[in-house]
């Protein structure tokens, strides 16, 4: 059972950028909901949300949630959105998630996801500008990450 949507996420990255005056982009707002989605696989074995990410040209992407913030190309997503209202180990959760990927900028995150296996086992053999979408399972995400949490430890 998931806890909550892609675009409850998120709203939650928008309200915090609209909080702190902090520029996020639609490239920002797709890594942070993924980072949001890997890390909560890994440490709940479970998923915050059912919708999967594509292994897209920049990065993982949920073909909806970029058709919504689209308009706003490169530019910040200007957007009033509600405090979320989740439950309080879900709001622990996100705003981990929050000091550990919030500050990096879109280009940070994007390098990151393109050295990380979900992605680019999703892409194969494809060249690295080459469309795709193909989906980054949840499988691979999960594995991939709780085996980072392992090394932590």
């Amino acid at each position: 059972m998931t806890l909550t949507t892609a675009n409850q996420i998120a709203n939650y990255f928008i309200h915090v950028a609209n909080e702190t005056g902090s520029y996020l982009s639609n490239l920002n707002l797709q890594k942070l909901v993924y980072y949001a989605q890997a890390w909560h696989l890994a440490l709940y074995d479970a998923p915050l949300f059912e919708e999967d990410f594509e292994a897209w040209v920049h990065g993982p992407v949920i073909p909806s949630l970029y058709g919504e913030y689209r308009l706003f190309g490169w530019r910040p997503i200007l957007k009033e959105v509600s405090t979320p209202n989740f439950p309080e180990t879900l709001q622990i959760f996100l705003q981990e998630v929050t000091e550990v990927y919030f500050s990096c900028d879109a280009f940070d995150l994007e390098r990151m996801t393109h050295h990380e296996e979900p992605w680019l086992k999703a892409r194969g053999e494809l060249q690295m500008d080459a469309p795709s979408q193909a989906i980054i399972s949840k499988s691979s995400m999960r594995n991939y990450y709780k085996d980072r949490v392992q090394e932590q430890d």
